[in-house]
């Protein structure tokens, strides 16, 4: 599972979020909408998807 990547891309903007879910967001590494993160396919990355899959689209790489 170490070895396995998380494409990341925020599709919805973070202005009407949560304050707590918009810093998990900024702290992903995703500035604006449209870009896209790698990230390890981990525990800590899945609990941040989770938290903030409504404003994220998911791909394995």
């Amino acid at each position: 599972m170490a070895d396995k990547k998380l494409k990341i891309t925020l599709v919805k903007s973070t202005i009407g979020a949560v304050p707590k879910n918009r810093a998990i967001v900024r702290s992903m590494g995703l500035r604006k909408i449209g870009r896209s993160v790698v990230l390890p396919d981990n525990e800590a990355t899945r609990g941040q998807i989770r938290q903030v899959g409504y404003l994220l689209k998911v791909e394995e790489v």
